[in-house]
C-alpha cells in the first residue's frame, strides 16, 4: 500500500502512476492501449497529463493494472511499490522538484489556452 511517497498526489501526476502501472504490470503502451480498444496516441495522452480518461475507461485501467481506483487518481491506496531506492536523496529531491514544476506548468497551459479563448472571443466581439 502506497499512501505517500513516489507516487503520491504532491511528487507524481495522474500520468506517472498511470505509466509506473502500466510498467509494473509488464504491458507496453501499445498492449495496454490495445487491451483498452484505445488509440496509442489517447494511451500516451493520458500517460503524458495532455488528457484524462472517462469514468469508465478509469475502472478498466485500474482493474487491467491491478491498482486501487483512488490510487490511481490520488496515490492513495493501492498501487505498485516505487521504483527501487537506488536514487540518492538529492536525486529524488530533483525528481519530486521536477514533477511538481511540471504540474505547475500543466496548469500555466491550461490558463493560457483559456486567456487565448477569451481573447479571440473579444476580438471576433470587437470586429
Amino acid at each position: 500500500m502506497q499512501d505517500h511517497g513516489y507516487y503520491s498526489e504532491t511528487a507524481a501526476t495522474f500520468g506517472d502512476r498511470l505509466a509506473g502501472a502500466r510498467e509494473g504490470a509488464g504491458l507496453s503502451q501499445e498492449a495496454l492501449a490495445t487491451r483498452l480498444g484505445v488509440e496509442i496516441a489517447t494511451l500516451q495522452a493520458w500517460e503524458d497529463d495532455m488528457d484524462e480518461p472517462r469514468a469508465n475507461r478509469l475502472q478498466m485501467l485500474a482493474g487491467m493494472l491491478n491498482v486501487s481506483l483512488s490510487w490511481l487518481l490520488t496515490g492513495r491506496g493501492d498501487g505498485p511499490e516505487a521504483p527501487g531506492d537506488t536514487a540518492t536523496p538529492a536525486l529524488s529531491e530533483i525528481l519530486s522538484e521536477m514533477r511538481v514544476l511540471r504540474a505547475e506548468m500543466m496548469q500555466s497551459v491550461e490558463r493560457l489556452a483559456m486567456l487565448e479563448k477569451r481573447l479571440k472571443r473579444s476580438a471576433e466581439a470587437a470586429s
